[in-house]
């Protein structure tokens, strides 16, 4: 059975920044929704957002398609989890490629965190500490995992979370694409029930508002919080570009 799903999106360049470097992909059509925040110096985030969700997209559409999709037994598919992975990392190859070419964009990077509805199953490949949440009967569900230093220091035991919330390398994140030709890539896969909602947002939004402040205002008006969440995260000082999607499980 293919599940209904229907999204809603909004990037935001914040109070602070001078530019905008969150690029974001909505498929509903297809179920492919993409947040990609970049980083780096001149122009060179937006720049590595925009290319990851380009290639991406073009590359999820050439291999993630009927036959593919026809050929799977049982979930998670290996194969689709791969082909997810690939697109990332075919945006990663991309990317350091122009940075090359243009030393002023040396060290570009970008987060990304892929969703690819398939049946009644929502694949997901991730790399960096935008996140892939799962909100299901009132409660919240981070299924991503933050690539970042203070999130590995968490779970190492040398910080609490509670630290990690105000330590002062935070925003330190320990992948990216683009950085390098090929990254370590996450995969999941995560089976649907009507009325779940799956949120992708960047920093700028979770490091503003909370799971659990998230979760209630999200379960009170699903996909039409969206703008409310992110004027929430401007509001609270929006010192960072704020990126959101939001899909309601129908």
């Amino acid at each position: 059975m293919q599940r209904k799903v229907h999204a809603v999106g909004r990037t935001d360049i914040g109070r602070v920044r001078s530019t905008n470097q969150d690029s974001m992909l909505v498929e509903n059509e297809t179920g492919l929704f993409v947040v990609a925040d970049g980083m780096g110096g001149h122009a060179g985030g937006e720049i590595a957002s925009r290319i990851c969700i380009e290639q991406v997209k073009r590359e999820v559409a050439s291999k993630i398609d009927p036959e593919l999709v026809q050929s799977v037994k049982s979930h998670p598919d290996p194969a689709l989890l791969q082909a997810l992975a690939n697109s990332i990392n075919y945006a990663s190859a991309r990317i350091y490629e122009h940075s090359l070419e243009d030393p002023s964009l040396r060290g570009m990077g970008t987060t990304a965190t892929v969703v690819k509805i398939v049946e009644d199953y929502a694949y997901c490949a991730h790399v960096g500490d935008s996140r892939f949440y799962l909100v299901r009967s009132g409660f919240i569900y981070q299924l991503t995992f933050d690539h970042s230093l203070v999130n590995e220091q968490v779970r190492a035991g040398i910080l609490t979370p509670e630290e990690a919330e105000v330590h002062h390398l935070k925003n330190v994140i320990t992948r990216s694409v683009g950085y390098q030709e090929e990254e370590d890539v996450d995969t999941l896969c995560v089976q649907l029930e009507k009325g779940d909602l799956l949120v992708l947002c960047s920093d700028g939004l979770h490091g503003k508002i909370n799971d659990a402040e998230l979760s209630q205002i999200a379960n009170k008006r699903g996909t039409a919080s969206v703008a409310e969440l992110v004027d929430l995260a401007n509001d609270r000082g929006g010192e960072d570009n704020i990126t959101l999607i939001m899909a309601e499980v129908r």
